[in-house]
């Protein structure tokens, strides 16, 4: 069996012992998409768990799922989305890079 066909449902295992899917029916949670998964992932559970999601979806959709699902929440997570510029996504000035693409989410959100 393909491991990538694993991931998916360890890390959703994961998210509902620490009771982050409370919103989703019993019946619905395998169907959760994959860029709420990776913002959930990225913001309640482990580094081995967010490695994870790499496997499974790559670099380049991790990234956009990150800007678009986590970053775009502005300053809630200000220091771990530092972390996460530093650590994944390997920005030379993580600070400026987080601010820069949470202006741009910003300012998609508003034009639509």
């Amino acid at each position: 069996m393909d491991q990538h066909l694993d991931i998916k449902p360890f890390l959703i295992e994961k998210l509902k012992q620490q009771h982050c899917l409370w919103s989703y029916e019993n019946y619905s949670i395998q169907d959760i998409p994959d860029d709420v998964l990776v913002e959930l992932v990225m913001l309640y559970l482990d580094i081995d768990e967010i490695n994870l999601l790499f496997q499974l979806f790559g670099y380049k959709k991790m990234k956009r799922a990150w800007i678009e699902n986590v970053v775009a929440q502005g300053d809630r997570y200000y220091n771990l989305n530092i972390f996460f510029a530093w650590y994944y996504f390997h920005a030379k000035r993580p600070r400026s890079y987080v601010k820069a693409m949470a202006t741009r989410q910003l300012n998609k959100r508003l034009a639509a």
